[in-house]
């Protein structure tokens, strides 16, 4: 069992520092490509668009195959994406290297959640929070490792980042966890959410646009709005996700205390509250203790709401986590886009109070949760 939670555990790591490393490199990318706001939103459209397409596919294979074939296949080709961005010369070359990256962090999302709830299942306790815990560290080291590798060129950064994690993949395979229930045999078709994952969807909706914003826009904002220096600007990034952790680590027995709907009400109220404040100082480290709060609320919220969906007792496992992740990375769809033009139009800061309505919409949603 310790096993299986190590290497599982290792590929939420990996997944969380491989998305990381690219996110904060997005400056460099904007100024390499001379991308305005408005269009490095549209090219990050692309992420979101990749990974709605692999999400339905994925929830129908790991219930072909099971989410250890799922994560095995979805991880190996995750951590190889990086490499393709040398072959990016232009803005649509770099369209559709965002493309394949949304598509297999789509993939790897739902294939190794559906991985934490075969373990929930086999060791009848909830681990799904400390999972995601793990992820979030893997943001923080990527924030910590894009900081260092500012000084060299981005192609030997992701290379590096790529081939150590492909090789840290590799060695987790053979550990993951067998599914508890045994795969069906039903083939491809797309079904409606009922009322409750409808519920989630949304909440996800929000939580993961919060989520996605603070990754693809925190370090623009420190660096373009507040002035920072290139050194500093990441640890934006890395104070959200060591916020993430630290909710996340203890989300599982919290969760046990306060129940789903008062813990879920109680993140979405700091997560609203701490992107008002930093949002309102114009100093670094008032931004950094801002975003901190926005970690902290987001950090539970995503693992509920997966946990819930992962073990819909009507549907098998991967179908309800597909469902829900898909309606969670509209978030993405839409965050970039919108963020973006808005960035253009008044400006970055004015922007991410976009983020502070959705937050506040989470709120409201929190009080109808069973």
């Amino acid at each position: 069992m310790i096993r299986h939670r190590l290497a599982i555990s290792l590929i939420f790591l990996v997944c969380g520092y491989i998305y990381t490393n690219w996110s904060t490199r997005l400056p460099h990318i904007q100024t390499q490509f001379d991308l305005s706001n408005s269009t490095l939103g549209l090219v990050l459209l692309c992420v979101a668009i990749g990974s709605l397409t692999s999400m339905p596919l994925t929830g129908w294979l790991v219930a072909q195959r099971g989410s250890k074939f799922s994560t095995t296949l979805s991880a190996l080709l995750f951590c190889g994406t990086l490499f393709l961005f040398p072959l990016a010369h232009n803005t649509w070359q770099l369209s559709i290297f965002f493309y394949v990256v949304g598509f297999f962090t789509g993939a790897l999302d739902v294939a190794m959640n559906a991985q934490a709830v075969a373990l929930e299942q086999r060791a009848a306790q909830p681990m799904m929070s400390s999972f995601h815990a793990i992820f979030s560290i893997g943001m923080m080291l990527g924030a910590l490792t894009s900081s260092f590798f500012v000084q060299y060129d981005i192609y030997s950064h992701f290379f590096i980042v790529s081939g150590a994690c492909l090789v840290l993949t590799i060695a987790c395979i053979p550990y993951l966890v067998k599914d508890a229930t045994e795969p069906t045999d039903e083939g491809f078709k797309l079904v409606w959410p009922g009322k409750a994952l409808l519920l989630m969807g949304i909440i996800a909706f929000c939580a993961m646009l919060g989520e996605g914003a603070m990754a693809d826009w925190s370090t623009n904002y420190l660096k373009n709005v507040i002035n920072t220096t290139d050194a500093l600007a990441p640890l934006g990034l890395s104070s959200f996700s060591a916020a993430m952790t630290l909710g996340r680590f203890g989300g599982d027995k919290v969760r046990s205390w306060l129940g789903d709907r008062k813990l879920i009400f109680l993140n979405s109220l700091l997560a609203t509250l701490g992107l008002i404040v930093a949002l309102s100082f114009s100093s670094v480290w008032g931004v950094i203790v801002g975003l901190f709060a926005v970690g902290l609320g987001l950090s539970t919220i995503i693992p509920v709401v997966y946990s819930q969906a992962g073990h819909h007792p009507s549907l098998p496992n991967g179908v309800g986590l597909a469902m829900v992740t898909t309606l969670g990375y509209f978030g993405f769809l839409f965050g970039p886009p919108v963020i973006g033009f808005l960035a253009d139009w008044q400006g970055l800061r004015f922007a991410l109070f976009f983020v502070v309505g959705l937050f506040s919409v989470m709120l409201l949603l929190s009080r109808k949760i069973t």
